[in-house]
C-alpha cells in the first residue's frame, strides 16, 4: 500500500511518500520526501520488532525497493518508541522442524545480503534496545546512531544458546578488533550507549530520535557528495570477501540448523522464553 502526503511549510513543499509493507499486518513502513530523497525505513513490528521470517522479507523488499528507486541514501530504525529490535523472534527456533528453520535462516542470510550489499549510502537511527540480531542489522549498515537511555546493544547469542555464526563474528572484529570481540560474544556483552561509543560499536550517540535521524541525514548528505560510482565500487571492494564467503557457504545453515534442534539447545530456548514472559 501507497499513501502520499503533501506537506506545505512556508513556501518550501515537501511530497512524503509512505509505503507499506506487510504480510497480514503492517511490519515495515517506508518514507521518502523530494527535499533530501533519503527513505526512512522503519521497522513496525510491535510488540518489540522481533525478526521472524515476515519481518525479514519485508525488510528486504523495502531496502531493494528504495534502492531500485533511486533513493539517495536510506536511515534504517524504528518506529517503537523504546525498542530498535529485540533480536531473533525465539518462538521461531523454539519447536521448529528442519524446513522451517532453514527457511528461516535462508532468509536472514538473503535480508543480510541485501542489507550489506546496497550500493547507496544507509546508517542507522537505533532508538531504544538493540540485542542480538538487531545489533546485526545495525552494524551491517554504514553509520550508526545510538539515542542514550536506558538500554543495549550486542550481540548476546550465546547468552540464548544460539551458536554466532561466521559473518556474526567478521563483523564484530572488524569493529572492536579480535580480543575484544572474542571477549564480548563469550560473554554474550551487552553495552550502554556510552558503553558502544567507547568501543565504536556505534558511530555517535543522539540525544532524541529526531536528533539520531538528522545526525544520519548529515551522514548521507556528505555521502552524496562523493561520486557515486566511485564510492559503490569501494564499499563493495571492502566488503566483498564476506559477501562472497556467504554466498560460498550457504550450507553453515545445515549446520545452525543441526545445532538449534539439539534437546539442550531447545531446553535453554524454552526456559528463555518462559522468563521473557514473566518480564512482560
Amino acid at each position: 500500500m501507497t499513501i502520499s502526503k503533501i506537506l506545505i511549510t512556508g513556501r518550501q513543499t515537501y511530497l512524503i511518500v509512505r509505503r507499506s509493507y506487510a504480510t497480514g499486518s503492517k511490519l515495515v513502513e517506508a518514507t521518502r520526501d523530494n527535499d533530501t530523497g533519503i527513505d526512512i525505513i522503519s521497522m513496525t513490528r510491535a510488540p518489540v520488532n522481533s525478526l521472524n521470517t515476515q519481518l525479514l522479507d519485508a525488510l528486504r523488499a523495502s531496502l531493494l525497493e528504495a534502492q531500485n528507486n533511486h533513493s539517495k541514501g536510506i536511515i534504517l530504525t524504528s518506529s517503537l518508541p523504546t525498542i530498535f529490535s529485540a533480536g531473533f523472534d525465539l518462538t521461531e527456533l523454539y519447536k521448529n522442524d528442519e524446513k522451517g528453520l532453514n527457511f528461516l535462516w535462508k532468509t536472514l542470510q538473503d535480508t543480510w545480503l541485501t542489507l550489506y550489499n546496497l550500493n547507496i549510502p544507509i546508517a542507522t537511527t537505533i532508538n531504544g534496545s538493540c540485542p542480538g540480531g538487531g545489533c546485526l542489522l545495525a552494524i551491517s549498515t554504514e553509520y550508526r546512531v545510538f539515542v542514550k537511555g536506558k538500554h543495549t546493544i550486542g550481540l548476546n547469542e550465546t547468552d540464548t544458546g544460539i551458536p554466532i555464526p561466521k559473518w556474526f563474528k567478521h563483523l564484530y572484529i572488524s569493529l572492536l578488533g579480535d580480543r575484544q570481540a572474542e571477549l564480548a560474544l563469550l560473554k554474550g556483552s551487552l553495552f550502554t550507549p556510552e558503553e558502544a561509543l567507547q568501543i565504536k560499536l556505534v558511530d555517535e550517540l543522539a540525544t532524541n530520535k529526531p536528533d539520531a535521524i538528522e545526525k544520519c541525514k548529515n551522514y548521507i548528505l556528505l555521502c552524496n557528495c562523493i561520486p557515486n560510482i566511485e564510492r559503490t565500487v569501494t564499499k563493495l571492494e571492502m566488503r566483498n570477501s564476506l559477501i562472497q564467503w556467504m554466498k560460498e557457504n550457504k550450507e553453515e545453515i545445515d549446520q545452525l540448523v543441526d545445532y538449534v534442534m539439539l534437546p539442550k539447545v531447545q531446553l535453554k530456548l524454552k526456559f528463555y522464553i518462559d522468563s521473557l514472559k514473566k518480564k512482560q
